[in-house]
């Protein structure tokens, strides 16, 4: 089988986070600000996959020139509690990234903020699956340029991007690498390479890829 260097997204890809990071951020703004107004899950669908600046203008503009400071105290808060609670992960997928770590170099890029991916980590165990994580809040480098960094850096040689958004597509083609769209999350995607509609069917999918999709360098 061809080795190929996968990369992930996590929100909408990995797990579903909303209803966890709904309820920390109730919590957070009760107990750090008391208040009682927190953003709707809905709400909080809606901003999975942006930037920090980006929902902390959407969700926390109401907290004037303090809506990035108490966005950053919720984040921080919410690592905290994703860590120690977990969210709700994508059938198949502790399964099956660890069949695939035993065949191809697995890494993640996201867009999160510092500590989220340590969280995810924390909370399932899937740490020793992946090479290399790299996200906006350590790097301070939006997706696209993340994901050029990692290919330059590691050299990858057959690198697709798996996300589940336009954004995430975007971002891979910016980067010159494919994009595997995870249908069954957030986003929709106008041309993938190929289409998961479960994260289980990604190791058959593969196999499909050698001889439909030329190599990605």
């Amino acid at each position: 089988m061809k080795q190929y260097d996968l990369i992930f997204d996590i929100d909408g890809t990995i797990w579903d986070s909303c209803e966890a990071v709904h309820e920390s951020w109730k919590l957070s703004l009760r107990e750090r600000y008391g208040c009682f107004g927190s953003p709707s899950l809905e709400q909080v669908r809606s901003i999975m996959g942006k930037t920090p600046d980006e929902i902390a203008e959407l969700l926390f503009s109401r907290f004037g020139k303090n809506k990035r400071s108490v966005f950053d105290a919720l984040s921080q808060d919410e690592c905290a509690y994703l860590a120690a609670h977990g969210a709700s992960l994508y059938p198949g997928v502790a399964e099956t990234l660890g069949a695939l770590a035993r065949d191809h170099r697995l890494f993640i890029v996201s867009n999160c903020q510092t500590g989220y991916i340590e969280a995810l980590f924390a909370a399932t165990g899937f740490e020793p699956y992946f090479e290399e994580a790299r996200c906006a809040g350590v790097t301070g480098l939006g997706k696209s340029d993340n994901l050029r960094a990692l290919i330059r850096d590691l050299s990858l040689k057959n690198p697709f991007y798996v996300g589940d958004t336009e954004g995430d597509e975007i971002a891979a083609r910016e980067a010159g690498c494919g994009f595997l769209h995870a249908a069954y999350g957030f986003g929709a995607a106008k041309a993938p390479d190929a289409v998961l509609k479960s994260f289980s069917e990604l190791p058959v999918l593969l196999i499909t890829l050698e001889s439909e999709v030329p190599a990605h360098v």
